[in-house]
């Protein structure tokens, strides 16, 4: 096979593999070492995903935090597959798809992302939901919109995981709700936002008590039902009513990443290199939350947007190094600080020295967000979108 027909498959279009794909488009090829990028995502969009509480109040609608990547692609030679992956050939070097003709590759580019494991609770996967997707997000707005037109007189939340997630939900939705809310935060952790800056953690825990969250640690969840949650608390079992649980816990690979013949951890996540290569096999690269990953100082990359963020352009790069000749580079991950809303017009920040809550941080985080959107183009649209719908709110009333 010629160098100019080599062909590079990234499978997973969230924060690792859509920039992995717009970064490969923008480096400096060759004409006759030029590749052939295939994204494939089963979705015919991408998802900003931290902002994607903001479509629970109201503040963002879904085409500012999930642009189809049929428009983001556009321009960039990059072919957009929609399809789901049943398997992939190591040995072949095949991705095969469930549907229709699978794709041949000479680099793969692992970016699929994790899943929110739910069959670990009785009930869990029955009566929860979790957070994570376009799909679950509209999914729960369907569930809160018969609860807000019912005519109970509150509305009763169970929020399982004290991260940022659990925290972020947490806060939006006593938000929304108002007085009508119950919100209940589970963490089986003796604190929330256990990793988290310590500045975080109080910004965060003030908030929780603005809003009337009730936060339980040390509680671990037995069992779910339609109507009901059982905690388990210093060997007290505790059944409580909910009108709706909400599971932001934890992140499982999924089972066609765990099913390779690859060097894997306790946790199904690929052993990678500090270039990003797997383990034993420098024609595969993997990124993000499916990636077991320790950069060039020895430290170990978390799995969040932020890390994926970075290592997509250190893949990109070290492909386009392995395919013309060059010396790849080792990642090394910066920690540039951890942000989260607290609700409308309130967030809270810490890093690179600074430290910030309220409205302040909530424009900070704003606009940390929309430099990191995907393109120019977005970021454009999107800007000029937050700065005229307030005037035209205004000029409305």
């Amino acid at each position: 096979m010629s160098e100019k027909s080599t062909r590079i498959c990234i499978l997973g279009g969230g924060f690792g593999g859509l920039y992995t794909a717009l970064r490969l488009s923008q480096l400096p090829w060759e004409k006759v070492q030029q590749p052939e990028v295939i994204l494939v995502d089963r979705n015919d969009r991408f998802l900003f995903s931290p902002l994607l509480y903001e479509l629970l109040t109201g503040e963002l609608q879904t085409w500012e935090i999930a642009p189809p990547f049929e428009e983001l692609l556009a321009n960039t030679g990059v072919r957009f597959a929609q399809a789901t992956v049943a398997g992939i050939d190591i040995e072949e070097q095949q991705v095969h798809l469930q549907e229709g003709a699978g794709f041949s590759y000479d680099r793969l580019v692992l970016a699929l992302g994790g899943m929110t494991p739910l069959d670990t609770v009785p009930g869990a996967v029955e009566y929860t939901l979790p957070f994570r997707t376009i799909s679950d997000a509209y999914h729960l707005e369907e569930r809160l919109r018969i609860l807000e037109e019912s005519d109970a007189d509150k509305i009763r939340v169970a929020i399982v995981g004290a991260g940022y997630s659990g925290v972020e939900l947490a806060c939006k939705l006593a938000e929304r709700l108002g007085e009508r809310g119950r919100l209940r935060l589970i963490e089986r952790g003796d604190a929330i936002l256990k990793s988290s800056p310590e500045f975080n953690q109080e910004a965060a825990q003030k908030a929780l008590n603005e809003h009337q969250v009730w936060v339980d640690l040390d509680t671990e969840i037995d069992s779910v039902e339609a109507d009901k949650i059982s905690l388990l608390y210093k060997g007290q079992l505790d059944t409580i009513p909910v009108d709706l649980v909400l599971w932001t816990v934890g992140t499982t690979v999924s089972p066609i990443v765990r099913s390779l013949p690859l060097k894997q951890n306790q946790r199904g996540q690929l052993t990678t290199l500090p270039t990003l290569e797997v383990v034993d096999h420098p024609e595969i690269f993997a990124l993000g939350d499916l990636a077991d990953c320790k950069d060039a100082n020895q430290q170990q990359v978390p799995t969040t947007a932020q890390g994926a963020y970075q290592q997509a352009d250190y893949t990109a790069w070290n492909i386009w190094a392995s395919i013309t000749g060059r010396p790849l580079l080792p990642f090394r991950y910066q920690n540039l600080g951890e942000m989260m809303t607290l609700g409308t017009d309130n967030a809270t920040l810490a890093g690179l020295g600074l430290k910030l809550d309220g409205p302040l941080a909530d424009i900070a985080r704003r606009l940390a967000y929309l430099y990191r959107m995907p393109t120019l183009d977005h970021q454009l649209k999107v800007g000029f979108n937050w700065i005229a719908r307030p005037l035209l709110e205004l000029l409305a009333d």
